[in-house]
């Protein structure tokens, strides 16, 4: 069954702007109701995310990778002109830079704009501590870097992304960045030291040889057992300890906030509260916090 169409909550920044009626930003968008039943969770997840994080007084915005993320910048496009002409928008990669400016925003980057107001990104899983798995897409290193660089860092991803720990849907494994030339390396130490037998070096589809990340560098895939993934941060510090590792895929206590879209319309959200403590809250089909 399709999701029906509603109303994310807004706050007073931006037009009412109705899931159904969104104009796309690109052909690549297509409207609401060509949407799979994924695709418009996700679209649920980002368009709220938007309304509830990116305020007025943000002007810088990281934009983060992956399939979701097309849906964050419809939602900010759809804030106006006059709200966006005084904002910069930091990429993660390649495609959300081409997101960016094939929306008519304000292209930056971070070496010019250090402090982030808010990063909003996508992600492979995360977990009830809003740990997360990033770099399917092999973008995770510059995505770590715009996560740290923001004031505020919230995720955006369908109900599939939901679980209690990492590893459960999500089975490639741990994605590692690593330099060409230590690579074989890496993954011998990763089978007979870290406890990773199954990890292998990434290959890309449409090429002959190994997935090249944006920086020039190599991916591995390590899967770890149910047990020890749910220590997630145990792993990303052993792992970063190996010469040759440029950055894992694991960001541990980063996030502020995840929203996930649901079959039904409603949004699941997790957030930060107090003290460190997880707090998770549905919002209703067209419904607020």
């Amino acid at each position: 069954m399709p999701l029906p169409s509603v109303d994310i909550p807004t706050t007073p920044l931006a037009r009412p702007v109705s899931m159904a009626s969104a104009t796309p930003i690109s052909p690549s968008i297509p409207p609401l109701a060509t949407l799979s039943a994924i695709e418009q969770s996700k679209r649920l997840a980002a368009y709220t995310a938007v309304d509830k994080h990116i305020l007025p007084e943000h002007k810088v915005i990281g934009i983060g990778s992956g399939s979701t993320v097309p849906y964050v910048v419809e939602r900010i496009v759809s804030q106006g002109a006059e709200l966006n002409k005084d904002r910069v928008f930091i990429p993660t990669g390649f495609q959300s830079k081409e997101l960016i400016v094939l929306s008519a925003l304000n292209l930056g980057d971070v070496d010019q704009y250090p402090t982030i107001d808010v990063t909003i990104d996508g992600a492979d899983e995360v977990d009830h501590e809003l740990n997360c798995i990033k770099g399917g897409g092999a973008c995770h290193l510059r995505e770590k870097v715009l996560a740290e660089a923001a004031k505020t860092f919230i995720l955006v991803a369908d109900y599939r992304k939901n679980v209690k720990y990492l590893g459960t849907n999500f089975t490639p494994g741990v994605p590692i960045e690593v330099v060409p030339f230590a690579y074989a390396k890496v993954l011998q130490n990763m089978h007979h030291i870290l406890g990773s037998p199954r990890a292998t070096l990434r290959m890309a589809v449409a090429k002959a040889g190994p997935v090249v990340s944006d920086n020039g560098n190599f991916i591995i895939d390590a899967p770890f057992d149910n047990g020890q993934m749910k220590e997630p941060l145990g792993i990303m510090a052993r792992i970063k300890m190996l010469t040759g590792v440029v950055e894992v895929g694991l960001f541990c206590h980063m996030a502020q906030a995840a929203y996930f879209g649901n079959q039904d319309g409603s949004v699941t959200v997790k957030r930060k509260v107090e003290k460190g403590k997880i707090e998770e809250a549905v919002i209703a089909a067209g419904g607020q916090f």
